[in-house]
């Protein structure tokens, strides 16, 4: 069971793979936006471990490999379009989603995601989740993606709350970086699923 410290006045959740388990449908959507938009068959494998990262920190990591420019506007487009088109198989991360549940109406709670509006949007309206939340902050409204604080910063500012005094629930080491580099508490998920 996930246990909340007694002095957290507010709770920010990661979306992808703390909240949802949308990883999976970002792989396969990944996977066919390189393929058809880049002609480049990427490895599943080269994924693993990478589930933190921002679009366009994968695509700064492809090109380094490559060693060529990607066309990165319609590969970020045909990704997302892939994980929208299978968005009915996405199931929310049970015990996450319960200690959110559990503390509506009691702290407030944002989402701070390093994903896009239109999929964290989607992601927590598909799932029944969005109305659990104070607050959305995405990499749409920051300037940088995790390990940079500024997505916890900006839910901290919505939420009226200290950073000191936020707990922040996450599943990447980029996450929990940017929970650190936030002045914030960062609570590891992974061992609880």
């Amino acid at each position: 069971m996930i246990v909340v410290p007694p002095d957290t006045t507010a709770l920010i959740f990661d979306c992808d793979g703390t909240l949802v388990d949308s990883l999976p449908l970002y792989l396969k959507a990944w996977l066919g936006a390189f393929e058809t938009v880049a002609d480049h068959r990427m490895a599943p494998e080269w994924f693993h471990g990478r589930g933190g990262l921002s679009e366009h920190m994968v695509l700064d990591l492809i090109e380094a490999e490559l060693g060529r420019t990607l066309d990165r506007a319609a590969i970020v487009r045909a990704a997302r379009q892939g994980v929208l088109a299978t968005m009915a198989d996405l199931r929310e991360i049970g015990i996450v989603a319960d200690l959110a549940r559990r503390y509506r109406g009691q702290l407030p709670m944002a989402v701070a995601s390093s994903g896009s509006r239109e999929i964290v949007t989607a992601a927590l309206s598909h799932t029944g989740l969005m109305t659990l939340f104070d607050t959305v902050v995405t990499i749409d409204d920051v300037a940088r993606p995790k390990p940079a604080p500024d997505l916890f910063l900006e839910a901290a500012r919505r939420l009226d709350a200290a950073p000191r005094t936020c707990l922040v629930l996450e599943d990447s080491n980029e996450g929990l970086a940017a929970a650190g580099h936030a002045g914030m508490r960062g609570l590891d998920i992974r061992p609880f699923l």
